[in-house]
């Protein structure tokens, strides 16, 4: 009988916290399951180098890029909401202006 190896502390959920962070990364929520999935990653690779028995490597480095990926989109729609938020209270302040 094939013995099953066990997955590392964090490395499943550091990787559904990646996917979550794309998903739902036209926000600051994307932004902060990006984090705490880095944060996860980090622990499972930990634990992976702590333990080499343990198995879930390739889950750790899938959730850490997309964690990634998950943080520059949402950092990228905050910056664009930030920018339309200021241009248009330019454009209310030139149109107020102008009346």
């Amino acid at each position: 009988m094939a013995e099953t190896k066990q997955n590392a502390p964090g490395s499943v959920a550091a990787l559904v916290l990646g996917i979550c962070s794309i998903v739902f990364s036209c926000g600051v929520v994307g932004l902060i399951l990006g984090i705490i999935g880095l944060v996860q990653a980090k622990k499972a690779n930990n634990a992976i180098q702590e333990n080499p028995s343990l198995d879930g490597a390739g889950m750790a480095k899938a959730g850490k890029i997309t964690s990634i990926i998950g943080i520059v989109f949402a950092a990228l729609s905050l910056f664009y909401y930030v920018v339309f938020v200021l241009i248009l209270g330019a454009a209310g302040s030139i149109a107020a202006l102008s009346l």
